[in-house]
Formats: C-alpha cells, structure tokens, sequence
C-alpha cells in the first residue's frame, strides 16, 4: 500500500470522530483562513492573479491553511520528520487534504525540518509554532520592542516572507526555501495577525491579578499563552476566539467583498504593515479582557469571568467578523502592492 493509501485509509477509519470538537486552538480554523483567502482572491489584480496561480496552482482560500497543516508534522526519535496527523484529531487532518500526496508531505517535512530548531521553543515543539503570534501585553498600545514579540514572531514572520516574495533571502532565522513557501506562509499568517489573541495577551499572577512583564522580571508563569490557559466556561478563550462568527463558511459573498472593498491601505512601506496590523489587534486584545476577572484554574491556568458576558460575546463576534474582512482586504493589498 503506498504511503498516500495508507494515511487516507487510517483518516477513513477516524472520520466518525470529527464530530467531537477539540479544545485546541489555531488561529481562526480552517474556516477563518479559507474565508480571509476567498476575500483577497476576489479583490487581486490582474497581474497578481497571475502570480498566485503561477506559484501555487490553486486558490489563497486553500493556501492560507498550510501553515497550519504543517503542524502535523512530527519529528521521530531518530530525528527525521513526518506528517502525522494525531488521529485524536481528524478535523486538523481533513481540511488539509489538498496536501496530502506524497510530494506536498514531502515539502511539509522539509519546511519543518528546517524550521524545528533555528531558535527557541518549547520542548518537543518546533520553532516554526511561534511564527504564528506575538504577545504583547495589553498595557502597551502598539507593538515594539517588548516582552513578547521575537525576530521570529508572526510580524517577524510576515517581513520574512514578503523579503523572499521580493527577490531577498529570508532574514534569519527563517527558512523560506522559495517564493511559492513564502506565499503559503504569508496568506496564513496575515490572517493570524488580525486574531486580536495572536499579538496581545494577558500576563497574570498565580492569584489571577494582571501583571505588566515589561515593568517586572518577566516570568514564564505569568504566561497565558494567548488565552490558551485561560478557560472561559468549558473552552479556552483562545479557542473562542478563533471561531468564524455568523459568516456563509468558507467562501466570500459579495457583501463581504464591499466591506473589504472599503478598508483603506495601511500607510508607510510594505515592511512596516505587519507592525501595524499587530498594533491594532493589541488594542483590539483588550476587548478580550474588558469588564473580566480571573480566578486560578490549576498551575498555571486561569478563568475568566466576564460582568456580562451577553454583552461580551456581541463585541467579540463584532470584531471577529471585522478583522476576518480586514485581513482578507490587506492579504489583497499586499499582493497587490508586491505584483503591481
């Protein structure tokens, strides 16, 4: 049996469990980026159509979920890499299937292998997880030089692959092998930028109260992870956050083409939009956290609890929906802007 019938034979077998839902979190779901990706496709010139078809043979809506279908790949004991979807999880494994013929696992393992230890990350983890975010704390009201962020965090991430889309190597410690792995990651991460949770975060102290790592020696403890260790009810706030809100699925309608039709283009040069696009979901993250409380949920975990939290979920569902058009709107820009 090749390697191809085997996975597919195994992801048949599990299938019935995708109607069990993980607690776990990426940045919008499937969803989320196929959406984002179907707005941008809809608004590129004509020559950057081109480019896009010329490089990837398929729609954004597809591309922007290979960053995340990366993530099934694991590294064996002896060292070599793997697409291994955990068949706990089927539904990260299925929407992945445009990349699983032999050839597109085979650039996933190779993109993770080079990838997995180039800076640091937690243990058993690659590196390539932490391009995805940046946490910047809610008491700063932009991005910077602060606790949180990283030259391989997902601003640093998107100046990366727009240098490689340009024609430059990616700086370190990225490898983007070409221009086709660059336009992959960027359709996804430009997305993940706009998850208000994916650039401002919340540090708290083992009686729940917020503290500022930037004014303190700033203890891993205190880490909520992107809201990942803070339950809200029986999910993580993450979790809650990365879900699509009221929206046709996976693909644009004309009414969300006009509302990214009238998101205005970020000022200043290409390099400096991830800046400003993470600026805005950190003073968006506070939305997150307004009117809350925290209360200790284990080590190093926490629940929140939100005065009125009818009211909550309405901001939250307002400002998911704005930020998946925006994203989709500035995917476009960008593209346009790099192939004009």
């Amino acid at each position: 049996m090749s390697r191809t019938s085997s996975y597919l034979s195994r992801l048949i077998t599990i299938l019935p469990l995708m109607l069990i839902k993980s607690q776990a979190a990426f940045a919008w779901g499937h969803e989320g980026h196929q959406l984002i990706g179907s707005i941008a496709e809809a608004r590129l010139s004509a020559h950057a159509r081109q480019q896009v078809a010329q490089l990837l043979g398929f729609d954004l809506g597809t591309a922007g979920l290979w960053a995340d279908c990366v993530r099934s790949v694991v590294r064996k004991s002896d060292g070599t890499f793997e697409y291994a979807p955990d068949a706990r999880h089927p539904e990260y494994a299925y929407p992945c299937r445009p990349f699983q013929t032999p050839a597109e696992m085979e650039r996933m393992e190779d993109f993770v292998s080079r990838n997995w230890s180039n800076c640091p990350a937690e243990p058993g983890h690659g590196c390539h997880e932490t391009y995805h975010y940046t946490d910047v704390a809610i008491q700063r009201d932009r991005y910077g030089a602060f606790a949180g962020t990283s030259d391989h965090d997902v601003v640093s991430a998107i100046g990366a692959c727009i240098a490689v889309l340009q024609g430059r190597p990616a700086p370190r410690p990225f490898s983007i092998k070409d221009k086709r792995e660059a336009l992959l990651l960027l359709t996804h991460f430009v997305g993940d930028v706009h998850q208000p949770l994916h650039a401002g975060a919340v540090y708290l102290d083992s009686s729940g109260r917020l503290v500022d790592p930037d004014a303190t020696a700033d203890d891993p403890d205190t880490h909520t992870a992107g809201g990942n260790r803070i339950r809200d009810r029986y999910v993580n706030l993450h979790y809650e956050w990365d879900q699509v809100p009221h929206t046709p699925g996976c693909c644009a309608t004309a009414a969300l083409i006009r509302a990214a039709d009238a998101i205005p283009i970020t000022g200043g040069p290409l390099e400096s939009w991830a800046a400003s696009w993470a600026t805005e979901s950190i003073i968006l993250a506070r939305a997150a956290f307004a009117g809350s409380s925290f209360v200790p949920d284990g080590p190093g975990h926490w629940r929140i609890e939100f005065d009125h939290p009818d009211a909550h979920r309405k901001s939250r569902e307002s400002i998911q929906r704005s930020q998946l058009i925006k994203a989709g709107a500035r995917l476009s820009q960008l593209l346009n802007a790099l192939w004009h």
